[in-house]
């Protein structure tokens, strides 16, 4: 019989550290096998765009997944959750269902932990300052998660509604993280360290020359080609990572500066499944900027959901 795996049961079972040393045993070992992620516009009557991803996985002979997500840009303005999604997790052996997963908790999960795992090979190991800039679904997850890596004494939360912050900022201030609110997005940046970027921007909202010497930035939120967190220069001037070459290329932060010609392909340095292998030491010194640039990858959905299945059973 199947499971129904719901939000709480996910956090609880995907804990930080334990999900970050699953991604990096899966990158490192499990040959996975997933089709390119379709991505789907959808024209809604108001005129405005919505997205239906959809992205299978699977290992031969052990399990095969598929998510489905919508993305409602829209949803915002209207206090509702942007990005909204759902897991089946099937046995890759016999075809039978195993579980249905509550997906905006994998999602949130799985992207934050992938971030880390890159943070945790590309930050300096004397990062301090934190700096997340966003205030949606994945905020409390990405400074949870990369603080799970580092020691940071500082973790600051920026975000186009001041309160909306102090919000998030306050919520972390609970987990026990020494977060505060940041009210100038340059002077943070420029103070930062990390940079982790969880918005829906379609213009650069993160510049080149405010990020200093040796700082390391990790973008997420723009998943497609007409989606951009940052500007040429903060690519131009850094060391380029990226969770995988198809899917990080197609996203707006590397797809117009090569479109532009600004950077080449060779300018993407190394992916995930080749740091976590060492196949890559990662930057090549402590003055070097680097960025990770990520677009979601169904391999770590499916060794989330597996974590989370397990977790459940053995529970």
């Amino acid at each position: 019989m199947s499971s129904m795996i719901g939000h709480d049961a996910i956090e609880t079972a995907l804990g930080w550290p334990e999900l970050i040393a699953q991604l990096r045993d899966w990158y490192r070992d499990k040959a996975v096998q997933a089709p390119d992620r379709q991505v789907l516009t959808i024209d809604q009557p108001d005129g405005s765009e919505a997205s239906l991803l959809v992205m299978p996985a699977w290992v031969p002979g052990d399990s095969i997944g598929v998510k489905v997500v919508t993305f409602f840009p829209e949803n915002a303005a209207k206090g509702r959750p942007t990005i909204n999604a759902g897991y089946l997790l099937f046995d890759g052996e016999t075809g039978q269902m195993q579980a249905a997963l509550d997906g905006d908790a994998l999602t949130a999960r799985r992207t934050a932990a992938a971030s880390a795992l890159a943070a945790d090979v590309l930050a300096r190991k004397d990062a301090r300052n934190l700096l997340v800039v966003g205030t949606g679904q994945l905020s409390l997850a990405v400074a949870a998660a990369h603080s799970a890596v580092r020691s940071y004494t500082s973790v600051s939360i920026w975000g186009r509604n001041s309160d909306k912050a102090a919000a998030v900022a306050a919520a972390l201030r609970k987990q026990g993280l020494p977060a505060q609110p940041a009210s100038d997005l340059e002077t943070a940046c420029r103070a930062a360290d990390v940079i982790s970027t969880v918005t829906a921007s379609t213009r650069p909202i993160i510049h080149g020359e405010w990020l200093k010497a040796g700082s390391h930035l990790d973008l997420i939120g723009a998943f497609k080609g007409d989606m951009r967190e940052s500007d040429d220069q903060a690519i131009m001037q850094a060391e380029v990572f990226v969770d995988l070459r198809a899917g990080a290329s197609l996203a707006g932060d590397l797809a117009a500066p090569l479109e532009a010609g600004r950077i080449t392909a060779d300018h993407i340095r190394a992916d995930l499944a080749e740091l976590c292998r060492g196949e890559h030491k990662g930057r090549s010194d402590d003055t070097v900027r680097t960025v990770f640039k990520s677009a979601g990858m169904a391999l770590q959905d499916l060794a989330a959901a597996n974590m989370a299945c397990d977790h459940t059973i053995s529970g």
